[in-house]
């Protein structure tokens, strides 16, 4: 790829097959680039920035982590941390790239974020103190004054193997104690005339490249790849991205479907909540938990910050995987996913979509346009619990989620939706006509707990064995009853449960 700093100018001048974006306040344009080139390798191999590091290769460690940042409608910059191991370059286009170099910049003077690591003595070995920092950054551009807890939620997805996390956390509560820095400060990232040169690079015909397209209308995405049904939708990639870096997958040509405006939106009435399949993680979640609170523990051990900030609430959906975190709950909120085929439009239950393993009810050339989420109704008990190794950034073991509505102490209507236990996430419907009907008691609950294995037999893989994930999917639905019962005994529900919280009588 040959990377060369582009003048400003108006995006309409430009050649539409090659990449831009902007770097330390110049427009970058990369030519000859392959699709799945990702940020990371033309950091390090074509830009010569080696303060970013590959640790992983699949978005769990964050040393690779840099930031984004993008203009909105109304003129303001957003900066959000990302995986750049499995970001595939092309997807930047338009957008601005900040790496650990650019904090300092030509003065070399550290910024708040570097200077509280260095006097805070967070770091030891150094590898992923890159990461680290710009987390922290992130941070640091939209929250003033972050507390502990907002410390923690930011560093979820950075991982340190030789110090105790401490000083680093020190490190993150101290950074705003610091002068306003000139370069990177919270108004300098607002700077009228930084906005304008991002500005000028923004399309308004679609980025074509060999084997890489991103259409800018739905239309234009509908055509794309109705005309070419053996395309690969690309979305957040954080799923996509570890075909290429960590099973070395030749992908087929790649239909993203970023830029595609009617699909970035959020939507919502008093009755549902529409979510595009282009909007990330990060505000799809934070949509969901304002109309369904309950979901706030889900949301927050939902993979981490820069994966959520990538990746989509409707790839999740699309990709199918039996232990999506998210389809659960989408599931017993009884959610239904729009789907398109050329100019053709249809929209089933969730809980149809899948049809078996990596099977789902997808015609050649269909996508997810869409999810609608119900609001919750005023008497619906909800919650959605998740067993896992570590509390952040990990992989279910088993996800539930709950949803029940009582009428004089009697179940009335009864939806329980695990991830995995089956090949796709499904309901437990034998469970639930356990509890149809029955008074909400103690001998109901262990009916229904009893019935969940008739509506599994799940695996045993290094996740999990089999007779842990039933006796796991049962505890949490005695935890339910015990959240949901002002005869039983609480539990705190703000305490964070590891996977050994009930006894569950088996091992790992």
């Amino acid at each position: 790829m040959r990377p060369t700093s582009a003048p400003r100018r108006d995006a309409s001048t430009s050649p539409d097959h090659t990449i831009r974006f902007v770097l330390d306040g110049r427009v970058i344009a990369v030519a000859d680039a392959a699709p799945t080139t990702t940020v990371l390798e033309y950091l390090r191999e074509s830009a010569g920035r080696t303060g970013t590091k590959e640790g992983c290769a699949e978005g769990d460690c964050g040393a690779c982590t840099v930031v984004l940042g993008e203009c909105d409608a109304g003129g303001q910059m957003r900066y959000r941390a990302i995986n750049s191991c499995i970001r595939f370059l092309p997807t930047i286009d338009g957008k601005e790239l900040v790496t650990v170099e650019s904090l300092a910049g030509d003065a070399d003077v550290l910024h708040p974020v570097q200077r509280a690591m260095v006097d805070q003595h967070a770091s030891q070995c150094g590898f992923c103190t890159p990461g680290f920092v710009m987390s922290l950054f992130a941070l640091y551009l939209h929250n003033p004054l972050p507390q502990r807890e907002d410390v923690l939620d930011a560093l979820a997805g950075n991982l340190c193997r030789c110090t105790g996390y401490r000083p680093i956390i020190d490190a993150g509560c101290s950074m705003s104690a610091y002068a306003s820095p000139e370069r990177w400060s919270r108004a300098a990232a607002q700077d009228a005339q930084h906005v304008t040169l991002l500005q000028s690079i923004q399309r308004d015909k679609m980025l074509t490249l060999p084997g890489f397209c991103a259409p800018r209308s739905i239309d234009e995405l509908a055509q794309a790849y109705a005309a070419a049904p053996q395309s690969l939708l690309l979305a957040g990639g954080t799923d996509i991205g570890l075909w290429v870096t960590k099973q070395l997958r030749e992908l087929p040509p790649i239909i993203y479907l970023g830029e595609v405006g009617e699909l970035r939106h959020i939507d919502a009435t008093p009755e549902r909540l529409r979510i595009g399949a282009a909007v990330a993680l990060t505000d799809a979640w934070q949509a969901i938990v304002t109309c369904h609170p309950a979901l706030h523990e889900l949301a927050q051990r939902f993979a981490s910050p820069p994966v959520r900030n990538s990746g989509t609430l409707c790839g999740n959906i699309a990709n199918g995987s039996p232990i999506g975190d998210a389809m659960p709950a989408l599931i017993v909120l009884g959610a239904r996913i729009e789907l398109r085929c050329a100019e053709r439009t249809r929209d089933i239950a969730l809980e149809d979509f899948y049809l078996g393993y990596q099977k789902k009810d997808l015609a050649p050339g269909e996508f997810v346009v869409a999810v609608e989420i119900p609001t919750q109704q005023p008497a619906t008990l909800l919650a959605s619990y998740k067993l896992s190794k570590r509390i952040d950034q990990d992989i279910s073991a088993v996800c539930a989620a709950v949803a029940i509505t009582l009428n004089d102490g009697r179940v009335t209507t009864a939806r329980l939706a695990f991830g995995g236990m089956a090949a796709v996430p499904a309901r437990a419907h034998a469970a639930e006509a356990a509890l149809l009907g029955q008074t909400w008691n103690q001998a109901s609950i262990e009916n229904a707990i009893a019935a969940l294995a008739q509506d599994f037999k799940p695996l045993s893989d290094m996740r999990a064995s089999d007779r842990y994930r039933l006796r796991g999917a049962g505890n949490l639905l005695q935890r339910f009853f015990l959240e949901h019962n002002d005869h039983a005994p609480r539990l705190r529900t703000h305490q964070a449960l590891s996977p050994l919280s009930f006894d569950t009588g088996a091992t790992l």
